[in-house]
């Protein structure tokens, strides 16, 4: 007997040795899932894969499809990356998620497949789950952990007392306690509409909190520059509080005296109204005619007339209406008689001094312009 136990000791020895045994976990375990003949394996990156050991099951919708093959360490030493033997029938998205879940409340551990709702591609083998696609559940032990925490450090002592102050506040308080929570609710649906313009808001807020930031210097400067002239503001209070009740006795004074004298404003107003009608009926002739008594009696064409030489004109101009009247009695023809030619007669001058133009002397309507100003040859 002792020689079989040690011929068989032997060649399990060497059958390990030569087959690359490396433990209990290369072998296959009954009622395991059919992976079939062409598997495909897929890497699942996990925070914290807690008590899940190689061999554990994959499933998809509570149904086994899989084993996990290996577990390593992420590349960054932080993570666990679990190898996923998956059979090559089941069809999985691109984005699929893996959960770490618990058959039973002290059961075995397994890794859960699942399709998100915006499921795209087909997810390869040898394709990678990240982190972010990737969780568990909470262990007992932490489930039994928080509780213990909650009765022996938490408030459940103070739950009875926090029960009857909050039966005497709310007792005999139920229809506005009832009110409010209906205005709660509405206020927080109106939030809820308008929450892209309250989005909005505050990105703008934030926007000009950047701003201000950027120039907190200047504004440093500005609030410090600002500081003497709110001094000499405070100092001169009582002469800009005068000034504002002034300006307010003279507002008062305007609207009235606007009201008395709106009646005349209005007539006047009526009164001009011909004229104006008549000057924009006038057009160009105005602007024109102007231009000509400014020449009088030297018309444009003169200038044409004397190119290269030069005109000087002097003329007194004497307003006082008594030498006016007096120059028109000096003659007994009238001014305008004497305009007028007889049949076969030269144009008689009247004599009436005209001041000189130029280097030579002046007749006819030149006369009759002088004496009616009171001008004199010089």
């Amino acid at each position: 007997m002792r020689k079989l136990a040690v011929v068989l000791s032997a060649l399990l020895l060497a059958g390990c040795g030569s087959g690359g045994f490396d433990g209990v976990y290369n072998l296959p375990l009954p009622g395991g899932a059919d992976v079939g003949d062409h598997p495909y394996r897929v890497k699942a990156q996990f925070k914290d894969v807690l008590d899940l050991v190689p061999q554990a099951g994959v499933k998809v919708n509570d149904v086994p499809v899989g084993r996990v093959e290996k577990i390593d360490l992420g590349a960054d030493g932080w993570t666990a990356e679990v190898t996923l033997l998956v059979n090559g029938d089941v069809r999985l998205p691109a984005n699929a998620f893996a959960k770490l879940r618990q058959s039973a409340l002290l059961g075995e551990k397994f890794v859960e497949l699942g399709k998100p709702k915006d499921a795209v591609g087909s997810l390869a083998d040898n394709a990678v789950i990240p982190v972010d696609r990737t969780n568990r559940n909470p262990e007992v032990e932490e489930v039994f952990g928080a509780l213990s925490m909650l009765l022996n450090g938490g408030g459940v002592a103070q739950l009875q007392n926090i029960t009857k102050e909050l039966n005497a506040a709310m007792e005999g308080n139920e229809a506005e306690i009832r009110s409010l929570l209906g205005n709660l609710n509405t206020f927080v649906g109106e939030l809820d509409k308008h929450k892209a313009e309250i989005v909005r808001a505050l990105d703008s807020l934030n926007r000009l909190s950047g701003t201000l930031a950027q120039q907190r210097d200047k504004i440093a400067v500005a609030l410090t520059d600002l500081q003497p002239g709110l001094q000499v503001l405070a100092e001169q209070r009582t002469q800009l509080v005068t000034l504002l009740n002034s300006l307010t006795k003279l507002s008062g004074v305007a609207t009235d005296t606007i009201n008395r004298s709106r009646d005349d404003i209005v007539a006047d107003l009526k009164a001009l109204q011909p004229t104006l009608t008549k000057l924009v009926e006038s057009g160009q002739n105005l602007p024109k005619s102007l231009e000509l008594l400014l020449t009088y009696p030297f018309p444009d064409e003169a200038v044409d007339g004397i190119k290269g030489d030069y005109t000087n004109a002097f003329i007194d101009l004497d307003l006082n209406l008594g030498t006016v009247l007096d120059n028109l009695g000096r003659s007994r023809q009238s001014p305008i008689d004497s305009l007028i030619p007889s049949q076969g007669t030269p144009l008689p001058m009247p004599n009436i001094p005209l001041p000189s133009l130029g280097q030579g002397t002046g007749s006819g309507l030149g006369d009759l312009l002088g004496g009616l100003l009171g001008g004199g040859r010089r």
